[in-house]
């Protein structure tokens, strides 16, 4: 372990020392055996929108116009 403050590594060494011996209190153990699992990937839910502002409903894009409307626009410009 690399330390600039031995005096932590030394305070920490009797924790250090009882995890290593549960560690190999289990390897010991005939069930003490591992299994590894593949990672988990979990997506974000998106967040959900609660509130639409006003400003970007008026920036939708209008319904195209009709065939029915287009004919009679045109003859609307003809009789012009």
């Amino acid at each position: 372990m690399i330390s600039l403050n031995l005096n932590a590594v030394r305070a920490k060494q009797t924790e250090s020392d009882e995890i290593a011996a549960a560690m190999a209190d289990f390897w010991a153990r005939p069930g003490g055996t591992f299994k590894e699992l593949p990672p988990v990937r979990m997506k974000p839910r998106p967040s959900r929108r609660n509130w639409v502002d006003p400003e970007t409903v008026l920036k939708r894009r209008p319904k195209p116009i009709s065939a029915a409307d287009r004919k009679a626009l045109r003859k609307m410009v003809d009789a012009i």
